[in-house]
């Protein structure tokens, strides 16, 4: 193992002598100068008004990749105006292949960043450092927004009020910005002064550059880089309410598992109201609140003997959500808004009805302060729950915060069906310390009390990450006992300690026939090491060793990772409905990973994991691709096939398959056709989902959704037609 080691570490010490290193931001920051419109600017994609051609152009862009500080073979060029009511940002972005170059996978809204080409501009309105609010385009127009905090929380479900059109040319393309006054929060001044940094994927090369200047290990979001934004004459901040009804119809045919069928229609109408009280305030109410056009649950088979985490969906509860996330990990969870309003936090959970919510939000340069109540309506399966959040978020040095958290679950009384109030509590300290821009530490402890039974517990957890720009090295703790149990959170698991040290060097090669097809490689490994809570006694070690780790110039990827495993449980528990007993394991695994550039028509990807797993033997290969020759057409497909054999108490031999294919059709990007299909070998289940939707308006839609989940060897069949209108008013 020695031997090993050395040999791992030798070319390290040569790779060590390159020059990639940070540097600090400026201590004057540069100045973008604004201009203010004389004439109408028209939202067309050309910037051929005089007004562009009169206003100052910004192009002296910084290469973040593939090298850091080479030389841009992507020119970009920026102008930047204001008329009473917009902030326009125009932008064309050379590509010697003209519209030929232009790499986008297909038309929706908050796209996948590393798949298309990007223009991108961030603000930071308020000059707070900390904070940016992201406005981001393809060559063809579909947007993405964003909100970020600290460069570390990234909010991509925060939508605003705001418009882009871009052309294409035969040298690149136009993107033509105007973002609202009022869609933004700032205070009056005379002299105003924004941060603002300005940044480019070209995707055909993945070449990523920004301007002004800053560090290949950070992002275009690290506010402290940014550059003035002045010459701005503001309007007053307006009233700023926004109110957004809806209506929706709703038809459902269920099939029991007698084979009878019932047919029933919903009328529903409801909606939500934001109010911006102040440039760092936010009131939000919602009323019979409905998510019927949220994105569904994808099926998952667990490999593990820990819960799954399945991600928020809906818009409501997605906006704002960081300033609730505490920690920022999927593994302990106080708030998890997915208690809300479903019947758990699991996989295709049933919804429950939201009578009304209110949110509270108020945010400045000095703390956070925010608050969430949402009262559940009773089922014949559940009484109505009162769901309470509390926050506070103190800032303090230039990049550290600490806060804490309060949440209060009430589930009511319902003497009719024998069920008892109960509640539940947590209180919860977290924080974020930065005490250098390369190293980053965040920690959190929470208690739970079942108020019933009056069990209490403890949950924690602390991360370190060190990133300068040719490595990563880091240190990460969970820490959950058996009584932690929080009434509206998640956790992994319970009793149970995880470490998760490791980290990986970052190659760049310049030169030499390596420097032609590989962008960078990460060699590197992570241990997890499991421990009961209670006893302290390790339940599993393992090291994930990947000496592979490239990806291409094209950002494709080709991974090789060894995993040795020893195990000892006290315990017993189920995979995929197999009994694991208690026990000593000792097993080896390997996994091959190649992915293609998931940017062009024809885009492939595969994994292949294989060896011991417990006391039996699993191979599992996912193969997957899209097929998009126009942005206006894509094609998903994945199959997942696990291959069980002598596995489990019973030394079973099975497989579990899990087949997807999804589809997206675009007139363009405000009018939209997208569904997809599962089926599940193992519990012999298919689920379809297709949505249309029309933004007739910005941010106002039409949705038609259908909807079936069905099972091969029963006649349990759910259908349902949906229908539903938003519209989008802003004051």
């Amino acid at each position: 193992m020695a031997a090993i080691l050395i040999g791992l570490t030798f070319p390290f010490s040569n790779l060590l002598a390159q020059n990639a290193e940070n540097f600090p931001p400026p201590e004057v920051a540069p100045v973008m100068q604004a201009s203010k419109a004389k004439g109408k600017i028209t939202l067309d994609g050309k910037l051929d008004e005089e007004d562009w051609k009169q206003a100052s152009e910004y192009g002296d862009f910084f290469m973040l990749e593939p090298r850091q500080g080479g030389k841009v073979e992507f020119p970009t060029q920026v102008r930047i105006l204001f008329d009473e009511n917009n902030l326009y940002i125009g932008a064309f972005c050379a590509d010697s292949l003209g519209k030929k170059g232009i790499r986008v996978q297909d038309l929706r809204r908050d796209f996948r960043f590393g798949e298309n080409d990007i223009f991108l501009v961030q603000l930071d309105p308020q000059q707070l450092k900390r904070f940016a609010v992201s406005f981001q385009s393809t060559p063809l127009g579909n947007q993405r927004d964003a909100q970020i905090f600290d460069d570390s929380l990234i909010d991509n479900d925060w939508d605003a009020l705001w418009r882009v059109r871009t052309s294409l040319a035969d040298s690149g393309y136009y993107v033509e910005m105007a973002i609202p006054f009022k869609s933004l929060r700032y205070t009056e001044s005379d002299d105003p002064t924004w941060g603002i940094t300005l940044a480019r994927l070209a995707r055909r090369k993945y070449e990523f550059s920004v301007t002004p200047a800053i560090p290949q290990a950070f992002t275009p979001y690290r506010m402290t880089y940014a550059a003035d934004l002045k010459g701005l004459e503001l309007p007053p901040p307006s009233v700023n309410i926004r109110i957004q009804p809806y209506g929706l119809a709703q038809v459902n045919r269920p099939v029991d598992n007698q084979g009878v069928s019932t047919q029933s229609t919903e009328w529903k109408a409801g909606g939500e109201v934001k109010w911006a009280m102040s440039p760092s305030s936010v009131l939000d109410l919602t009323f019979n609140t409905d998510f019927a056009q949220a994105d569904v649950d994808r099926a998952v088979n667990n490999l593990t003997r820990f819960n799954v985490f399945f991600p928020e969906r809906r818009q409501f509860f997605l906006e704002n959500n960081g300033v609730y996330a505490g920690a920022d990990n999927e593994d302990i969870r106080p708030f998890f808004s997915r208690t809300i309003g479903l019947s758990n936090s699991q996989f295709n959970a049933d919804p429950v009805p939201i009578d009304a919510g209110v949110r509270f939000t108020d945010r400045n340069q000095e703390r956070s302060l925010a608050g969430l109540y949402v009262h559940q309506r009773a089922t014949p399966f559940q009484s109505a729950v009162n769901f309470g959040v509390a926050r506070y978020l103190k800032n303090y040095g230039e990049q550290n915060n600490i806060g804490v958290m309060l949440t209060q679950r009430i589930d009511e009384a319902d003497p009719e069906n024998g069920r008892l109030q109960q509640s539940n509590t947590t209180v919860t300290v977290d924080g974020f310390i930065r005490p250098k821009d390369e190293l980053t530490i965040s920690y959190l402890v929470s208690g739970s009390r079942q108020n019933n039974s009056d069990s209490m517990g403890v949950a924690a957890s602390f991360f370190a990450g060190y990133t300068p720009n040719n490595l990563y090295a880091g240190w990460l703790t969970r820490y959950v006992d058996q009584k932690y149990h929080p009434g509206m959170g998640f956790v992994f698991a319970q009793n149970v300690i995880y470490h998760n040290p490791g980290g990986y060097y970052i190659w760049r090669p310049a030169t030499g026939w390596l420097s032609k097809w590989v962008r960078r490689a990460d060699p590197g490994f992570f241990v997890n090491w499991y421990q009961t809570a209670s006893t302290l006694a390790t339940q599993e070690f393992s090291v994930d060793i990947f000496p592979i780790y490239i990806f291409t110039k094209t950002n494709g990827l080709i991974t090789y990772t060894v995993t040795p495993t020893w195990q000892n449980f006290d315990f017993s528990f189920d995979i995929l409905g197999q009994t694991i007993l208690e026990g000593q394991y000792e097993f080896v695994r390997h996994k091959f990973v190649y992915r293609t550039d998931q940017s062009k028509k024809l885009s492939l990807n595969s994994e292949f994991t294989t060896g011991s797993y417990y006391d039996g033997s699993l191979n599992s290969l996912t193969l997957g691709g899209r097929v998009a020759p126009s942005p206006y057409f894509a094609l998903d497909f994945s199959v997942e096939h696990n291959d069980f054999r002598d596995f489990g108490e019973n030394r079973a031999d099975f497989t579990a398959d899990l087949w997807t294919a999804g589809i997206r059709l675009a007139a363009n990007p405000r009018l939209q056709l997208s569904g997809f299909y599962q089926y599940n070998s193992l519990t012999k289940s298919a689920r379809i989902n297709v949505r249309g939707s029309w933004e007739f308006a910005p941010l106002s839609f039409l949705f038609l959704v259908f909807n079936e989940s069905s099972f091969q060897e029963s006649p349990v069949n759910n259908q349902s037609l949906i229908s539903k209108i938003t519209y989008l008013k802003q004051f």
